[in-house]
């Protein structure tokens, strides 16, 4: 049965008062992929009345109504993406959808929903709690640049009237909160509670807190705000990290309290094994059904946290470097119960993660000590202390793929090439993974090939990339499989330059690779990139970086990356004429050795 979504379901659950109203501007699909259903079902293993308010009209508050004064409080969500990034391209153009809403139809959501949201729930019922999470709100929790309006704003728990802001994944302290609150505290008395940003009217102990730069020192000043991310960055660890606070009046502070540690593998299977109908509502069949939901319904979330370090990515920030995995016997009856579904045919789309080939702590030292805040584990080579071991992953897969009515297991969430290569066996299950869970088309996130490009990407090296290839390319050959490999790419990241993107153009030609996705570098917050590409600086070093703000030099970046195309010629010829390399014009524009997948 579907938490309900109306007014009418909960009566016919008998219930004459909901404890907490989920409001989320996603379509309710109930799956695990989605954190609304997550915390839905969550509370309601715990004995709470949940009801879902997804995609809710904000032009009023009477949407917000719709169940009543709900007994403890409002928890609102944007979606799974940031309303931002999922309203507007990178060059904040209008999408024209929206994956998350029935038939792709966009519009339905509002720019800024946490803060819409709140707004609105506020409006509704003055005195009622308003906790606030989600990607949306875990991100913005602290003084972050806007890319959209060009400038630093507040926290999101001051723009949203918020009582409470939830960070990260937001499952044990949700549960916290709820406790709390069902024992009678004030939201504002609720401040003791990991993974949570409250306001406070007087400056914390500096013994618990890190006092961050105040906001109005990082609205005017660079690098102040490159200063206090830096600060930010380095305490996102459960085990080592302290409070941070950070001023906005001589009334007004906003605190974050350290992280909650990472859910332990017997708490991850109970909560991926939460009873969840595994579809989209019922309300969206007649609508065109949810697009995003598609794409997962038979994938399997086997681990969280990511220690790859990308700085482009937010997952260091959102989930954080450590990983836990669920345990093979959670995700083999999750694998039992999809080939129960009646449309399923056979194919596992992807048992993966963050990364795919992630299954916990990347050293034994994280587990007592927490990682590592002066280094990357992957970056600018694979630590030494690091375990790389795929021997469980794999072994998942081999019982996944034997399971009666299962005809392939695919892995489609990312293989950390690096990591792999650092295996001993690696070519043993490089042999595997082309044997047993491809179909034609391996993707792969080099992002770029300049080493200076990806020192600001904290990636690897174009020869670690050139390395697996090879072994890829081999490894297909000896198995007599026609299969190819085809590399994701960042255009215009901090620290590109024209001739970084001229050199990535050359490197394309040579290898026969053909880019399936190119993503122009989007400055979204809380990134280590978002930082470089506002403030000119890397945080960590405060070294300059230089950054492509030019439009012009933004498309020559991206077209040299897809140079073959026809309409692509004319400012790929302007480019390389601009960085003088004029002489590259004939060569790659030449079909000669030129192949639309590496073979």
């Amino acid at each position: 049965m579907f938490l309900p979504v109306t007014a009418e379901e909960t009566r016919k659950r008998g219930w004459e008062q909901v404890d907490f109203v989920l409001v989320t501007g996603d379509a309710y699909v109930d799956h695990h992929s989605f954190g609304t259903a997550i915390i839905g079902r969550l509370l309601e293993s715990e004995g709470y009345k949940v009801a879902i308010l997804p995609r809710p009209d904000f032009r009023t508050c009477e949407d917000f109504k719709r169940f009543g004064r709900p007994r403890l409080g409002f928890l609102i969500n944007s979606g799974v993406v940031d309303s931002m990034v999922n309203n507007y391209s990178v060059f904040k153009a209008k999408r024209k959808t929206d994956e998350y809403a029935p038939k792709g139809k966009a519009g339905g959501r509002p720019d800024r929903a946490v803060i819409v949201y709140s707004n609105r729930a506020k409006e509704a019922y003055k005195d009622v709690p308003v906790i606030i999470g989600g990607i949306e709100a875990s991100l913005r929790r602290l003084g972050h640049y806007d890319y959209w309006s060009d400038k630093v704003r507040r926290s999101i728990l001051l723009d949203s009237k918020a009582d409470l802001l939830v960070y990260g994944m937001g499952e044990r302290a949700v549960s916290q909160i709820a406790k709390a609150l069902n024992d009678g505290y004030s939201p504002r008395d609720i401040t003791w509670i990991r993974g949570t940003c409250y306001r406070a009217s007087e400056k914390p102990s500096e013994r618990d807190f890190h006092i961050l730069p105040a906001f109005e020192e990082i609205s005017n000043d660079k690098k102040a705000y490159a200063k206090s991310f830096a600060i930010q960055f380095k305490n996102n660890d459960a085990i080592s990290a302290k409070g941070l606070a950070e001023q906005y009046s001589k009334s007004v502070w906003v605190l974050q309290n350290p992280p909650q540690p990472p859910l332990e593998t017997h708490e991850l299977d109970k909560v991926y094994e939460l009873p969840f109908e595994n579809e989209e509502h019922p309300i969206y069949k007649e609508q065109g059904g949810i697009p995003a939901f598609r794409e997962v319904k038979f994938s399997i979330v086997s681990s969280r946290g990511c220690f790859g370090g990308c700085s482009f990515c937010a997952l260091t920030y959102h989930q954080g470097r450590q990983v836990r995995g669920r345990s093979c016997d959670s995700l083999v009856r999750e694998a039992i119960k999809l080939t129960e579904k009646e449309d399923f045919k056979g194919y596992i789309h992807d048992v993966g993660g963050p990364t795919a080939n992630f299954r916990g702590p990347a050293c034994e030292k994280q587990k007592t000590k927490g990682v590592c805040t002066d280094k990357d584990c992957l970056f600018p080579k694979v630590c030494k202390a690091v375990k790389a071991d795929h021997t469980e992953y794999f072994e998942i897969l081999r019982k996944i793929r034997n399971i009666k009515g299962i005809k392939k297991v695919f892995i489609r969430s990312g293989i950390r090439y690096d990591y792999l290569l650092a295996d001993p066996e690696c070519d043993l299950f490089i042999e595997e993974l082309c044997r047993f869970h491809i179909s034609g088309i391996l993707k792969v996130a080099p992002e770029h090939i300049s080493d200076s490009v990806l020192r600001y990407m904290h990636k690897p090296s174009k020869d670690t990339f050139v390395k697996f290839a090879e072994k890829y390319r081999q490894t297909n050959k000896r198995l007599g499989m026609k299969q190819f490999l085809i590399p994701y790419l960042i255009s215009s990241h901090p620290g590109s330059r024209l001739e970084d993107a001229v050199d990535l153009a050359v490197f394309l030609k040579n290898f026969g690779f053909v880019p399936d996705q190119v993503q122009d570098f989007y400055p979204t917050p809380a990134t280590l990139a978002t930082c470089m590409y506002y403030t000119g600086l890397d945080p960590l070093t405060m070294e300059p970086v230089y950054v492509a703000r030019d439009i012009e030099e933004k498309k020559m970046q991206r077209a040299l990356i897809h140079f073959h195309k026809k309409e692509n010629r004319r400012i790929v010829e302007k480019a390389l004429k601009k960085a003088g390399r004029e002489e590259l014009i004939p060569f790659l524009f030449s079909q000669k050795n030129y192949t639309k997948r590496h073979k």
